[in-house]
């Protein structure tokens, strides 16, 4: 199912694929979802709202997998990738594409008011607070206490605004 509010803004290059399992992908009020963002079902049923007022700029990949939230008057960068999903790989004898997913660790959260630099990735389990700056390049899970600024692979806190 989509749904994209009138006063979104989706570029006819940007490319986005209606799930075959009913996830939801929704796009907020004055939101903007550039040339070349990529939103894809895969790898599990949950759904990808995305809030009012945010900007998605080219290249970036959001994967349904488990559930993608992105709050309100979220700006992201870049080339980031949004992957709330896992491959299963336990099983040395059976390849790994064969081997489906991995259980859920809860999607993917992010905040209102959140600045992600460019080229940065978010894997399944990340819950960003609000006003949270994510400095390029990073690679993000777990938890982010609100107003952090964060930076780095592994992320580390830098400072608070």
């Amino acid at each position: 199912m989509l749904y994209i509010h009138p006063s979104a803004k989706i570029s006819p290059l940007a490319d986005i694929e209606i799930s075959t399992r009913d996830t939801l992908i929704q796009i907020g009020e004055n939101s903007f979802i550039d040339s070349f963002v990529k939103i894809k079902p895969a790898g599990g049923i949950g759904d990808v709202i995305i809030g009012r007022n945010c900007f998605i700029n080219s290249g970036c990949v959001i994967y349904t997998g488990n559930g993608v939230k992105i709050g309100n008057d979220v700006a992201i960068a870049a080339n980031c990738t949004f992957a709330s999903t896992n491959h299963e790989y336990s099983n040395r004898h059976e390849l790994i594409r064969l081997q489906g997913f991995r259980p859920s660790k809860g999607g993917i959260c992010i905040g209102d008011d959140v600045w992600i630099g460019a080229n940065c990735v978010f894997l399944d389990g990340t819950n960003v607070g609000e006003g949270c700056v994510i400095g390029a390049s990073s690679v993000v899970r777990g938890d982010i206490p609100p107003f952090s600024v964060c930076a780095g692979t592994p992320l580390k806190i830098i400072g608070t605004r």
